[in-house]
C-alpha cells in the first residue's frame, strides 16, 4: 500500500509539474507570430482617404475605438472622441473579465512603428509582444490586402492626438492564459477587382467581419454549419440582442430581399439625424448602422450579391428581448 501511495504521489507531482510547464509556456513563450515587419507607410492623400473609408465604414475600427451615444438607436459615434477608446466589455454583459478598448490616436501610438501597428491589426499582438483579445477581429484583418492595412495605418496617424488612458484588462482563468494562443500570422491577400462582384463582395464581408457577429458561437468557437445564420447573443443594459440571420433562407434570412431593399436598409441610417432616441426596454442594436450606412452603394451591392451565394440556413431568431425585472 505504501508503494502504491508513493506512485500516486509521484504521478500527481509529474502532472503538476507538467501543467505548470504548459501554463508557463503559454504565458511567457506565446504569442509567437514573429517580429513586427520593418515598415514605413507613406502618408499619401489616397491612402489617408482610403483608410478613412475603411476604418469608419467597412472594418469600422473607429466604432469600438470611440465612445458611442447609446441613448440613440445603434449607438452612433461621438465624433469628438474619434479613436480615443473607451468602450468597455465586462461581466455586466456576460464577458469573462474586463477589457477596455484603448486609444489609437497618435497620443498613444506615437511610439509605435508602422510595423508594430500592422502586426497589431493583422496578428493581434501589441507593441510589447502581448496578445490582444480578439474582440478586435484580427483573424479577418489578417486576410486583407496589405495596401488596405497600410491605408488604415495612414489614416489613424492623422487622427487628432487626444490624451485618454484606459485600465489594464483583467481576464478570468483560464482565458488569461488562452488569450496568448489566439494571435495569428497574417495571410494577406490581394483585393479582388471590383468587376469580380462575388470575389469583391466576399472580400468586403471578410474585412467587415460580418461572420463574427452573425454566427452563433459556443466557448469562442463558431457552431458548425451555422455560418451567417445569426443567433449570437449580446447583453446590453435593459435587454439581450440576438444577431440576425443574413443567409439567403427565404423564411428566416434575407432570401426574399431584393438588392434594392438590402441597400435601402443601410442607407436609411446613413444620416445620424434619422437615428431615434431609444428608451429603456425598447429595441436597441449594437450594429453601427450609420457607419455601415455610409458605405459606397456598389460595395453594399457586392456584399448583397455575395451573401446571396452562401448556404441558406433556417434559423429564426428573436432580435431583441427586454430584461424582465426580478424580485
Amino acid at each position: 500500500m505504501k508503494k502504491a501511495g508513493k506512485i500516486i504521489i509521484y504521478i500527481l507531482l509529474v502532472a503538476i509539474v507538467g501543467i505548470g510547464t504548459l501554463l508557463s509556456y503559454v504565458k511567457f513563450a506565446l504569442p509567437n507570430v514573429g517580429d513586427a515587419p520593418d515598415l514605413k507607410v507613406e502618408l499619401t492623400p489616397q491612402r489617408i482617404a482610403r483608410g478613412k473609408y475603411l476604418a469608419n465604414n467597412v472594418t469600422v475600427c473607429i466604432d469600438c475605438h470611440s465612445k458611442r451615444d447609446w441613448y440613440k438607436f445603434s449607438g452612433p459615434l461621438d465624433t469628438n472622441t474619434r479613436g480615443t477608446g473607451g468602450e468597455k466589455f465586462d461581466r455586466n454583459i456576460g464577458f469573462p473579465g474586463e477589457v477596455y478598448v484603448p486609444n489609437i490616436t497618435p497620443f498613444r501610438l506615437k511610439d509605435w512603428t508602422d510595423g508594430e501597428i500592422f502586426r497589431a491589426i493583422t496578428s493581434g499582438v501589441k507593441k510589447d509582444g502581448s496578445a490582444i483579445f480578439p474582440i478586435m477581429p484580427y483573424e479577418s484583418y489578417a486576410k486583407m490586402d496589405k495596401e488596405d492595412i497600410y491605408s488604415i495605418i495612414a489614416y489613424i496617424r492623422t487622427l487628432p492626438a487626444q490624451k485618454t488612458e484606459s485600465s489594464e484588462r483583467q481576464l478570468d482563468f483560464p482565458l488569461n492564459f488562452l488569450v496568448n494562443t489566439m494571435p495569428v500570422k497574417p495571410e494577406n491577400k490581394p483585393i479582388p477587382p471590383v468587376s469580380n462582384t462575388l470575389a469583391y463582395g466576399a472580400y468586403l464581408v471578410s474585412s467587415a467581419a460580418c461572420k463574427n457577429c452573425h454566427t452563433k458561437q459556443e466557448k469562442g468557437k463558431y457552431l458548425e454549419r451555422m455560418d451567417f445564420g445569426g443567433g449570437e447573443e449580446f447583453t446590453i443594459p435593459g435587454g439581450k440582442i440576438t444577431s440576425a440571420n443574413i443567409t439567403p433562407d427565404k423564411e428566416t434570412g434575407i432570401g426574399e430581399w431584393s438588392k434594392e431593399m438590402f441597400v435601402a436598409r443601410f442607407k436609411a441610417f446613413e444620416n445620424k439625424e434619422n437615428l431615434h432616441a431609444v428608451k429603456e426596454g425598447e429595441f436597441q442594436t449594437i450594429m453601427p448602422w450609420s457607419m455601415y450606412g455610409a458605405m459606397k452603394t456598389n460595395d453594399l451591392e457586392a456584399i448583397y450579391e455575395y451573401l446571396k451565394t452562401i448556404k441558406p440556413i433556417k434559423n429564426q431568431v428573436t432580435k431583441y428581448s427586454p430584461l424582465v425585472a426580478t424580485k
